[in-house]
């Protein structure tokens, strides 16, 4: 990446984050594009080099916090030099709920809409890879669970779909029940989808 594409990038970054402080702090309705720009110390042209408007950042921006917790997981999974592809799936899944525990202003942003970020990351169109290139690590762990399954980005986003709907409640009020109390349930159902999907 030459020095004026990382410039871009960097820009770029710098307006998700600031935007993302602004929505969690002040909420979408109270921010504006001025609010964002001078936050973030840049002119207003800049930020309609990237986005269209605050509702396109919003949404750029569920894409970005997915894929950053989804990319962490398999850092850690490759760390763990785990083989079987169920075992793969559960550790992913149990890492981004224990990030999402921890961080609950995330949790709120991103809302139950956490297939939705990893969808539209995991559907490699040019105008997202552009944005959010896909790394090695999720085309490896994709292409490894490709061997067994048969079609893993729809797998995926039902497995993140469910999971996404599922903790939001209970991480953040303990209904109906507790985290720990929900997983070995949402565990259990991810499997029966996982088998669903297991080539024949």
């Amino acid at each position: 990446m030459g020095k004026a594409e990382t410039n871009k990038q960097k820009k770029r970054e710098s307006l998700l984050n600031t935007a993302f402080d602004l929505f969690t702090t002040k909420g979408i309705n109270n921010t504006s594009i001025a609010d964002i720009v001078e936050a973030a110390g840049v002119a207003k042209g800049t930020f309609y080099l990237y986005f269209k408007d605050k509702y396109d950042i919003n949404s750029k921006l569920l894409v970005h916090k997915a894929t950053l917790l989804f990319e962490s997981a398999l850092e850690r999974l490759h760390k763990r030099g785990i083989s079987d592809i169920r075992e793969k799936i559960f550790f992913v899944l149990d890492d981004i709920i224990s990030a999402l525990t921890k961080d609950k202003v995330l949790l709120m942003f991103i809302s139950k809409n956490l297939g939705l970020g990893f969808s539209r990351y995991m559907m490699e169109s040019p105008a997202v890879m552009e944005e959010e290139p896909i790394k090695e690590a999720t085309r490896q762990f994709l292409d490894d669970i490709g061997n067994t399954i048969t079609d893993p980005k729809l797998m995926m986003y039902m497995i993140i779909e469910l999971t996404g709907s599922s903790i939001y409640s209970a991480i953040l009020y303990e209904q109906p029940v507790t985290i720990d109390e929900l997983k070995p349930h949402l565990f259990t159902a991810i499997g029966s989808i996982i088998d669903q999907f297991t080539k024949k």
